[in-house]
């Protein structure tokens, strides 16, 4: 399949079209049976009946193929629909591409953008935004916390759909096999993001978590501060530290829902207050 077709099918407008139809719509109908498969025959309807618009067996076709089960991380999956618009069009313009191909390929896409989307932007890129916004309004209530995610994360993940998609269509199958080959690529993108999540998710641990002992030694005449004297000694704000290093431990090693931890941390501090210890 030629990456640069001569005498395309396709304009630049509906590429554009279909785009953003993926943007807002790929989510829109998801289900148990199919997932994303109704919205992905959805965002290709408009170019099929284009394409195969002399052709009405095949038009029919077409959309049955597209109405299978379909699956993946939307953003980095952007690129799935452009590949497989190039290999629609491809075959209405009678180069050698099989029903069978074009299914497969999508098959074959789904799993690997899946994984390595969900990890990249939903599990470290997310999270990184969320912590820098927390910060900004977890003191006073600030709304620029929240319009600063809305507007990072909308900007930047509908910018990377819009430019995936039309990469994909662009360099057809060989986008893919572009990106899977450089791999070295992506685990140096993937270490640089959980190194900078770690230092943010770190960093507003140790403003926003408080963990304060109140309690004082006293004998005689003297008294002894043990936040003050001790701990502060020791290390500033280890006692959230280890807070944080707590949970961490209970949510990653002993399995503990959110839920759980929550009422564990009411609990304990509960406790510590009754003692008058913290």
């Amino acid at each position: 399949m030629k990456n640069k077709r001569e005498n395309s099918l396709l304009n630049k407008k509906d590429i554009n079209k279909a785009a953003w139809s993926y943007i807002f719509f790929i989510q829109a109908t998801q289900n148990f049976e199919r997932m994303m498969g109704l919205a992905f025959c959805h965002v290709l309807e408009p170019i099929l009946k284009k394409l195969y618009k002399n052709d009405s067996a095949e038009y029919k076709k077409s959309l049955q193929r597209h109405m299978q089960f379909f699956n993946t991380e939307p953003q980095l999956g952007a690129l799935i629909p452009g590949i497989t618009i190039a290999m629609e069009e491809a075959r209405a313009m009678g180069e050698d591409v099989s029903e069978e191909l074009i299914v497969n390929t999508k098959n074959a896409l789904m799993g690997p953008f899946a994984g390595i989307g969900d990890s990249m932007l939903i599990g470290t890129y997310s999270p990184i935004l969320l912590s820098i916004a927390m910060s900004m309004c977890i003191s006073d209530g600030n709304p620029v916390g929240p319009l600063f995610f809305c507007a990072v994360w909308l900007t930047s993940v509908v910018g990377l759909q819009w430019y995936l998609f039309h990469k994909g269509y662009d360099m057809g199958i060989g986008a893919a096999n572009l990106f899977f080959t450089n791999r070295s690529l992506a685990d140096k993108i993937t270490t640089g993001l959980t190194m900078m999540g770690l230092i943010v998710i770190g960093g507003v641990a140790a403003t926003t978590v408080k963990a304060n002992v109140i309690y004082q030694f006293v004998s005689g005449e003297m008294s002894l501060s043990l936040q003050e004297q001790i701990f502060d000694k020791i290390m500033p704000g280890i006692l959230p530290l280890l807070l944080t290093l707590a949970v961490w431990y209970l949510m990653d090693k002993k399995k503990w829902s959110a839920t759980k931890i929550i009422l564990g941390i009411v609990a304990f501090t509960a406790v510590m207050v009754f003692l008058g210890i913290m």
